[in-house]
């Protein structure tokens, strides 16, 4: 009976132990998904999104290619899904590879896929999302992961004044340029940051097109330059940046090597409330009529815009963020509480050319209050900027 029973429990045992490795699914060494910013719903040209990053780190001992990415709610539903060249297209990566196949993870290598998901009114309240990436391996199979889920940040981004006067302006910006400044990060302090994530350049337009007078040469023949700079809200400042020169001409200034730490050339920082700060950059020298502590109103004359630090043209940059730092900080989203848009400009290369925008369809240009100005739009602030 005792041989019988012995028999018994090893049999058990080895019909156990078999179920438990047969039911052991294969493991593939892939990625690490992470979304290191927590985004807030943000209206740009009347369109609701979540705008933020997912980073994507190769942790096998191969490369990876990248094939597919799905950004999916919580009943699993794609809200947004790019295919292979989108992806591509949506990528950007530190080594900037010579083949433009960011696709192509190397071991160890860490892209960036930089994403915009529309969102329906209200929806941010209950949202959660996740992200499932499809990849293939040096021998061709395809694998999927997921992984970066987050619930969005529900506050409002929030509401602010011009930072200038009157117009035609251009919103200079564009999440798809290489160099845009949404794809520009800074790894400061033991951190990586993508600070002007809502930066815009201002550049002032004559009635017709065109930036400048003449051949533009010259930071003087420029629209914008001088223009008066203004405060977009009650605000403290919390920090100046002064003693930076300007180049006599354009060619002169791009020929300077700017360090790291002059790159946004003169600056006020202001303390909006809430750990925000409006960051204005690139200002003209001696221009700058506040100091470190006072307390401005909104629509203040703080300085006047000029063609300082890392600058190809005389510009206002303008951004807000979630530190006292031009680069040490994440960028916030936030809303202008009135503009008319008078039209866009089709691609940076007709503003480059000087080539007249395309015009609204309404007549006078089209009012808009409470949201982010799309890329390229041309816009008008009025004169009356204190409400």
């Amino acid at each position: 009976m005792d041989a019988w029973r012995r028999s018994l429990v090893v049999l058990l045992l080895s019909l156990a132990s078999a179920g438990a490795i047969a039911q052991r699914a294969p493991l593939q060494q892939s990625f690490d998904l992470r979304v290191p910013w927590i985004p807030q719903p943000v209206l740009v040209d009347g369109k609701a999104s979540l705008v933020y990053e997912l980073y994507v780190t190769n942790y096998a001992q191969a490369p990876l290619q990248l094939q597919r990415l799905i950004v999916l709610d919580q009943q699993n539903h794609a809200l947004v899904e790019l295919d292979a060249d989108q992806l591509n297209h949506a990528l950007g990566r530190p080594d900037h590879p010579a083949d433009h196949d960011y696709a192509r993870l190397p071991p160890g290598m860490t892209a960036v896929v930089y994403l915009s998901v529309p969102l329906a009114e209200g929806a941010a309240a209950t949202l959660h999302l996740n992200h499932r990436i499809q990849y293939a391996t040096a021998s061709g199979q395809t694998f999927s992961v997921e992984g970066g889920a987050f619930a969005p940040d529900t506050r409002k981004p929030l509401e602010l004044g011009p930072p200038l006067r009157g117009g035609p302006w251009v919103a200079i910006y564009d999440a798809r340029w290489e160099r845009g400044h949404r794809r520009v990060l800074y790894a400061i302090n033991g951190a990586v940051h993508i600070p002007a994530r809502f930066a815009i350049d201002w550049i002032r337009l004559s009635s017709h097109g065109g930036y400048a007078r003449g051949d533009g040469t010259t930071p003087g023949q420029w629209f914008g330059y001088g223009a008066q700079v203004l405060a977009v809200a009650d605000a403290t400042v919390a920090s100046i940046g002064e003693g930076i020169s300007e180049a006599s001409t354009l060619a002169a200034g791009a020929a300077h090597k700017v360090p790291l730490e002059d790159a946004a050339g003169n600056y006020v920082a202001l303390a909006l409330g809430d750990g925000r700060y409006a960051l204005y950059e690139h200002l003209k020298p001696g221009s700058i009529t506040v100091k470190t502590g006072d307390h401005v109103r909104r629509g203040q004359v703080i300085a006047q815009l000029g063609f300082t630090g890392e600058s190809t043209g005389p510009h206002l940059h303008f951004h807000v963020s979630n530190a006292n730092a031009p680069l040490d900080a994440e960028g916030l989203p936030y809303a202008l509480d009135h503009f008319r848009v008078l039209g866009v400009y089709p691609t940076i290369e007709a503003f480059d050319q000087g080539k007249p925008w395309l015009p609204s369809n309404k007549a006078g240009g089209d009012a808009r209050s409470s949201e982010f100005p799309g890329p390229l739009t041309v816009v008008d602030f009025g004169e009356d900027t204190a409400h």
